[in-house]
């Protein structure tokens, strides 16, 4: 039996474009594909959902937008394995379903 190997890449947290410039992207920096700001706490290797403030560098100022561009000295572009998130199921689009629902659509 093969086993398939796992691609970890530095990508755009948005829509998965690999970054292949070497270093780290400035906070101006937007993805080619999609135009999501790159310099993102969600690109970051120390952004962890179930951390205080979603960031385990201790040292690092909480940042409230962890989508948009900041400053964080402690930016370190993670690499990972590309998940797409999963279609259906984002809170946009439950929002959507409940309001269906609701008004009888």
């Amino acid at each position: 039996m093969r086993k398939s190997k796992i691609r970890m890449t530095r990508h755009c947290h948005n829509c998965g474009e690999e970054w292949t410039l070497t270093g780290q992207p400035g906070r101006g920096e937007t993805c080619m594909r999609c135009r999501a700001d790159l310099r993102v706490c969600l690109n970051c290797a120390h952004y962890d959902p179930r951390a205080a403030q979603q960031c385990r560098e201790r040292r690092a100022e909480p940042v409230l937008e962890k989508h948009m561009g900041n400053f964080c000295e402690y930016f370190e572009f993670a690499c990972r394995t590309w998940a797409p998130k999963a279609a259906g199921h984002s809170r946009e689009t439950a929002a959507r379903e409940q309001l269906k629902k609701l008004f009888g659509d």
